[in-house]
């Protein structure tokens, strides 16, 4: 009965050889279960450690998200190499296991850029970062699928030499078609990479101003202070002068007063350091200098420089109007009168003295 079962053949092999295929298919799988549970839990054990900051969760991905299946798939390619399946048959379940093979290494490689985005994102609290890499991660999504197809079809016989051609000037006159489309690509990595702004900035290129609300492959939506959305591409926006605002630590302030010729010697003396205690007093401020300036066409004019210590217009304003009240209340107080532009008529009549008659008018405009 045994050596009846082990002369018995089937699709030209022996009964032998598939007991001999299915032991080392079982070993195999055995062996790499045992392997999984002993390593794997290490890693785990060590990727999740805090004493190793997560250091070891690429080695621990690595093992069970490609390793582990290579190994399943080289242990069923062991287990088979041993029967004569003809030359169809072996090319067959050869391309298969190519195919499987390239499936699991791509989507194991868009897991781990996707996981290392997010562990950079967490890392850094850069959240917006991992938004701004998917529509990088789709690229090179599309990109590597398109390397694992032409390998599988080179696994599976076909001659892939003329369609790597045919793909060579394909892309070559795509390239020259969508120079815009591939510039603004190229722009994006620049952004990317660069980082002139994120995600919320705001900014100013041109005449144009704004929030950045979305960093595209091809263009950058940004919400205008009037509410609509400007839509421009990354090359415009790689090549313009941009003054990014979010990154503004501190703002610095320059503003002039100017005050009447008839002002006393004492009270022009008293002007700088009256401003001086006025910015120093607010703790959203840092005096620089108070200066008289000069002697303008109808005012003693005082230059003044300090720094409000935040990048928030609303609260510069806030500031300003503070020290504006309180310069302008203390002048009160003291008698010292703001200038304005006048002008002296000497209107002389012979036989008479000099008769003086000022004219004045006010301007709209701040005086200079």
């Amino acid at each position: 009965m045994i050596e009846t079962i082990t002369n018995y053949t089937f699709l030209g092999n022996p009964a032998t050889a598939y007991l001999k295929a299915g032991l080392l298919l079982i070993g195999g799988v055995l062996l790499i279960a045992l392997l999984r549970n002993t390593l794997g839990r290490k890693l785990r054990r060590k990727s999740e450690a805090p004493e190793t900051g997560g250091r070891w969760w690429v080695a621990h991905i690595s093992f069970r998200r490609v390793l582990v299946p290579l190994l399943y798939i080289g242990a069923v390619w062991i287990a088979i190499s041993g029967l004569a399946l003809g030359d169809t048959t072996t090319r067959i379940l050869r391309g298969i296991i190519a195919a499987v093979g390239a499936v699991i290494a791509v989507r194991a490689i868009l897991f781990m850029l996707d996981a290392t985005l997010q562990k950079y994102a967490q890392r850094t609290g850069r959240v917006e970062d991992e938004k701004r890499a998917k529509p990088l991660l789709s690229l090179i999504s599309f990109v590597l699928w398109v390397v694992a197809f032409i390998f599988l079809l080179d696994n599976f016989g076909f001659n892939i030499s003329t369609l790597v051609a045919g793909i060579g000037v394909s892309g070559i006159a795509i390239a020259i078609a969508a120079q815009g489309i591939l510039g603004d690509l190229f722009n994006y990595f620049v952004i990317f990479f660069d980082r002139p702004f994120e995600l919320g900035d705001f900014i100013i290129f041109g005449d144009k101003l704004g929030s950045i609300e979305k960093i595209g492959i091809k263009t950058v939506r940004i919400r205008a202070l009037s509410g609509e959305q400007l839509i421009v591409s990354n090359t415009d926006l790689v090549n313009a002068r941009v003054h990014n605002y979010k990154r503004m630590e501190q703002r610095r302030v320059v503003f002039r007063i100017g005050v009447t010729y008839q002002t006393p010697l004492e009270q022009l003396k008293a002007i700088p350091e009256m401003i001086r205690g006025f910015i120093e007093s607010n703790e959203l401020a840092r005096f620089d200098r108070s200066h008289f300036q000069g002697y303008g066409d109808f005012a003693l004019a005082f230059e003044t420089v300090y720094y409000v210590l935040t990048p928030d217009y609303a609260v510069y304003m806030d500031v300003q109007q503070e020290i504006n009240l309180k310069i302008y209340e203390a002048f009160a107080a003291k008698g010292i009168d703001f200038a304005y532009p006048t002008q002296t008529l000497y209107i002389e009549t012979p036989g008479k003295e000099p008769e003086t008659d000022k004219i004045g008018f006010s301007d709209s405009r701040s005086p200079e």
